[in-house]
């Protein structure tokens, strides 16, 4: 299974004489089709008449609908963790690492439902996607969150009893459930105004 950064380069490797611009409408349309009507309801063709090309056109750059969602997958992902990273750097408060990953990660699907209910809903549906989320970008992203625990903990603001890897993992589940909720709900809502909530119940819990 490739890496995360292996998986980035590959994204980043179009056929010669390709238009990035043009893979880039084309994951955008796929991306729209995927979550209006479902992954295994959309055809190649409904894709290609939202992007404005022909369906051959889209086999330039992608092999299969299956390669389309991959793709949207990679691209989301590696976004999510180059801006993720950049935010990060330098901020040495382990509270603070740990509302910014929150913030990002509820405001980035929150502003693209298309997006969201790709992620939330139609990556679910296939083992072998979710296989593939867990053993590449998911370990990634799951680092950040372990990182900010274990420097809380080395500087005494979190217990050391408690496994990191295991906050971590609690850390992004609350975060993937309100992503969840939020797609799902029919109330209108700011998905990103849930972050601090999340990482306050996380950080004292329910305790009075």
């Amino acid at each position: 299974m490739p890496s995360s950064a292996t998986a980035v380069r590959r994204l980043a490797a179009v056929k010669p004489g390709a238009a990035p611009e043009k893979r880039d409408a084309i994951l955008r349309a796929a991306t729209r089709v995927f979550a209006q009507n479902g992954f295994h309801q959309s055809q190649v063709a409904d894709i290609a008449r939202v992007a404005g090309v022909a369906a051959g056109t889209v086999y330039l750059y992608f092999r299969s609908k299956d390669d389309l969602l991959v793709s949207i997958f990679e691209k989301s992902m590696g976004e999510v963790l180059a801006e993720g990273r950049s935010a990060l750097e330098g901020v040495a408060d382990p509270v603070e690492r740990l509302r910014i990953i929150a913030r990002l990660h509820l405001e980035r699907l929150g502003r693209d439902r298309h997006v969201a209910v790709v992620f939330q809903v139609e990556l679910r549906q296939s083992v072998k996607f979710m296989e593939r989320f867990s053993a590449t970008f998911l370990q990634d992203y799951l680092k950040l969150i372990r990182q900010a625990i274990a420097d809380g903990q080395q500087a005494g603001a979190f217990r050391k009893t408690v496994s990191a890897t295991t906050a971590a993992k609690i850390f992004f589940g609350a975060l993937d459930e309100m992503a969840t909720n939020w797609v799902l709900s029919q109330r209108k809502y700011a998905l990103a105004a849930d972050a601090d909530a999340v990482v306050d119940l996380f950080l004292n819990g329910v305790r009075k």
